[in-house]
């Protein structure tokens, strides 16, 4: 993720915070976020505004997007 598009979802976040609310789907775990963000602080400070008053929903399941993608390059390599 550029550095523009992390200050636009960090300020989404930021905005949103004890307004409204918020749902978002991510394939990366919390741990994981740093990546989005490249600083420790803002990453810390985003996933405390979001999962302040929240429910965190986690599905351990396999990927529908993941797995139709790979058939999808199986089929493509068979042609």
């Amino acid at each position: 993720m550029l550095r523009r598009e992390a200050e636009v979802l960090f300020t989404l976040l930021a905005e949103r915070y004890e307004r409204r609310s918020t749902a978002i789907t991510s394939n990366l775990v919390f741990s994981d976020w740093d990546r989005i963000f490249k600083n420790k602080m803002a990453t810390s400070a985003a996933i405390d505004r979001l999962v302040h008053h929240s429910v965190v929903l986690e599905f351990a399941v396999p990927s529908y997007r993941t797995a139709k993608a790979k058939g999808k390059s199986r089929t493509s390599k068979k042609s």
